[in-house]
């Protein structure tokens, strides 16, 4: 017996609903022919375009070595290019393609689908109030590394 119930761990039921919306998104991803990983980054090089690696490994919780096979997959199907920076020889730039853009524009249709619905499940002030929660989580945890 453990010294606290698995249904009283709070990280149980994060991780399922993580799990969840993960399945939810691969779903509607797979017709595109991109992961999460993948819809994560062209998603953030449609809003960043130029973004270094590693700066994008951080912004999708990945690490750079995950980053760099997302990329190098992305970048085998034409979906990005990656170029030298022009003072900074050693530091790629990343940017979509015109087929990458589309690519995200098309994943990002079933993505907002997925995001929505769930957030129609609560009203308003619900919304707000998780959003809250959740973000104390994250505090409660970070400080906690």
């Amino acid at each position: 017996m453990t010294s606290m119930p698995a249904e009283e761990r709070i990280g149980s039921h994060l991780k399922r609903a993580e799990q969840a919306l993960l399945a939810a998104k691969n779903a509607v991803l797979k017709p595109v022919g991109v992961t999460v990983p993948q819809y994560a980054a062209l998603l953030w090089l449609a809003e960043k375009p130029g973004i270094s690696a590693a700066a994008l490994a951080r912004l999708c919780g990945v690490t750079p070595p995950t980053m760099n096979t997302v990329l190098k997959n992305l970048q085998e199907r034409g979906l990005i290019e990656r170029t030298p920076h022009e003072w900074h020889r050693n530091v790629l730039e990343t940017r979509l393609t015109e087929a990458g853009r589309a690519a995200m524009e098309q994943a990002d249709t079933g993505a907002v689908r997925v995001e929505r619905a769930l957030a129609a499940e609560f009203s308003g002030e619900e919304r707000e109030l998780l959003l809250e929660l959740l973000g104390r989580c994250v505090q409660v945890l970070d400080a906690q590394r």
